[in-house]
């Protein structure tokens, strides 16, 4: 992640007219990107970023719920987070506070919650390897992720 100072005037007129903000701000060869929210955990502390993102109103942030998150380590590993929930008691989810202590806890240098709730659903060589919180079981999602070893 790259933190900008946005109090700069000369940055926002930047922005406006589309000239170059910076040579410290590098272009990356990007391949794939994910989008999701709300950031879990930034520079290795737990940053739950709901007053920018606006993602969770009220103590929504504080509800259990089956959670999907991917985040990495301080050297480039990539962690999938999946955390089981509405199963009748045996498992209930967990808080955004909570799944953002588990990624830190495993390692996460920055890790970002996705979509959860009925979407929170990890194969594994084709098997579940959680139970999905529908009842009628996995259901159409608009996007995956897929990692597949070459």
């Amino acid at each position: 992640m790259i933190s900008l100072d946005f109090k700069s005037a000369d940055y926002l007129t930047s922005i406006a007219s589309h000239q170059r903000v910076s040579s410290s701000l590098n272009k990356w060869k990007m391949q794939t990107a994910v989008g999701g929210g709300p950031v879990l955990v930034q520079n290795g502390e737990i940053k739950i970023t709901n007053n920018e993102e606006l993602k969770f109103a009220g103590k929504a942030i504080d509800d259990k719920h089956p959670r999907t998150a991917m985040g990495y380590t301080k050297d480039n590993k990539l962690i999938i987070l999946v955390i089981e929930g509405r199963n009748n008691g045996i498992a209930e989810g967990a808080t955004l506070t909570q799944e953002a202590q588990m990624l830190k806890d495993i390692g996460c240098w920055e890790a970002l919650n996705l979509d959860g709730g009925g979407s929170s659903c990890m194969l594994v060589n084709g098997k579940e390897t959680i139970k999905i919180s529908d009842k009628t079981g996995q259901r159409p999602v608009p996007a995956v992720f897929i990692i597949k070893q070459k």
